[in-house]
């Protein structure tokens, strides 16, 4: 097996391979323990995932579940004591995080190149292998963990969906004495600096080591999206919670990146895409590390299992656990690019406790098609709901982005 790319979906597929006794390579073009743009934060569902991996969280802070503001209302709720993936979740910088995870896959026996790109060898459609640092390596499966957009996601195909929604994001950090709370924040009340309601949040990650990371994020959906100034978007929510976290300065200059929520191909002939480069992202919140933990372990088992029906088993797999919850947040994200629906919304999402406790579900990325129970079913309701009206609020954003082409200035961090 030959792994591109050693990020935590990477490096879950390689270290489950090879201790499965699979012979695995993986490749990575950053060097080793290079940062990588990100939230840092942990779902319960992520903290199983690396449970089932043997990878240790004592480096990491734990956290107990999630406060979430909207306006004046603030819901603080622990993480579900009963549900699949246990009650803490945890936050964890990328740079020890995936430190971790290679430090454990090549404990395994799996063989890790840094400081090389590595693209697929196509042979009559068919993945056989990679060619890197200048040498062609041969392998019966080819995974794709090299995130979106990339060349090595061109030339299989993996490239994300144009007509789906899509995620940008911005972090830095701060010190504050508030770094050992154990509760993630979450403002899903998020304002630009000229007023306007964006369909994303801004977030506290309090990571245990005197510092916070704090970020926000947008969708692509949201009206005059073309010309929202990340920058100055994370400087209007920083200056809001600037005194209740006693924030020091930013520690770094702040940093962005995007998030691919879909996919046109996630497999074919003898490769399968795992993890950010398959488009599995939470729409309604742009988590996917814990996705991608899930999927590198899934496709290291499918191989161990049987090397020649992995990819179309996998895909199959896949669409029954993720695709019905990824498919609605994204139809929900269509109709939350509307200003006055988004308010509404925003008002609902913590309205209530019992609803409150459904934001969490799907805020933790705690619901799947193993997890339905009532957050499930109410989803499967609204699913098809959205079902009805999406294609015209799909027409419409495409109207508005088609307006707006031409007279926008880039996305800048």
């Amino acid at each position: 097996m030959i792994v591109i790319g050693a990020g935590p979906a990477g490096a879950a597929a390689a270290m489950r391979a090879a201790g499965s006794g699979i012979t695995v390579t993986a490749f990575e073009k950053g060097a080793p323990g290079r940062d990588k743009v990100c939230g840092d934060g942990l779902t319960p569902r992520a903290v199983a995932a690396l449970d089932e991996l043997g990878v240790s969280l004592d480096d990491a802070h734990r956290i107990a579940g999630l406060r979430m503001i909207a306006g004046q209302r603030v819901r603080e709720l622990d993480w579900p004591a009963n549900g699949q993936f246990g009650p803490f979740g945890a936050v964890w910088p990328r740079r020890r995080l995936d430190s971790a995870l290679c430090d454990g896959a090549a404990a395994s026996g799996a063989e890790l190149c840094f400081g090389t790109e590595a693209l697929p060898i196509l042979e009559d459609g068919r993945a056989v292998g990679v060619t890197a640092g200048g040498e062609r390596w041969t392998a019966d499966l080819v995974v794709l963990a090299a995130g979106a957009q990339g060349q090595a996601a061109r030339m299989l195909g993996a490239l994300r969906d144009p007509d789906e929604p899509f995620g940008l994001a911005i972090r830095t950090y701060a010190e504050t004495p508030r770094h050992a709370e154990e509760y993630l924040e979450a403002c899903l009340t998020l304002r630009d600096p000229d007023g306007t309601a964006v369909p994303g949040y801004g977030w506290l990650f309090p990571a245990g080591d005197g510092t916070v990371n704090i970020g926000v994020g947008a969708l692509s959906t949201m009206k005059g999206f073309a010309k929202l100034n990340l920058n100055r978007l994370c400087d209007s929510y920083r200056d809001l919670v600037a005194d209740s976290w006693q924030l020091g300065p930013y520690l770094e200059r702040p940093r962005a990146w995007r998030l691919p929520m879909s996919a046109v191909r996630r497999h074919g002939p003898g490769w399968v895409a795992i993890g950010d480069a398959a488009g599995l992202i939470n729409p309604m919140n742009g988590e996917g590390i814990d996705y991608g933990l899930e999927t590198g372990i899934l496709a290291a088992d499918l191989f161990a299992a049987d090397p020649t029906a992995v990819p179309d088993t996998y895909d199959r797999l896949v669409a029954e656990r993720f695709d019905a919850f990824l498919r609605t947040g994204r139809r929900f994200s269509f109709l939350i690019g509307h200003p006055r629906i988004l308010r509404t919304g925003l008002r609902l999402a913590v309205g209530t406790d019992a609803i409150a406790r459904l934001t969490l579900q799907v805020m933790g990325n705690l619901i799947d098609n193993e997890t339905p129970g009532t957050a499930g079913r109410v989803l499967n309701v609204a699913d098809a709901a959205l079902a009805a009206v999406s294609p015209a609020l799909r027409r419409l954003h495409r109207r508005r982005t088609t307006r707006a082409r031409g007279t926008a200035s880039p996305n800048s961090a």
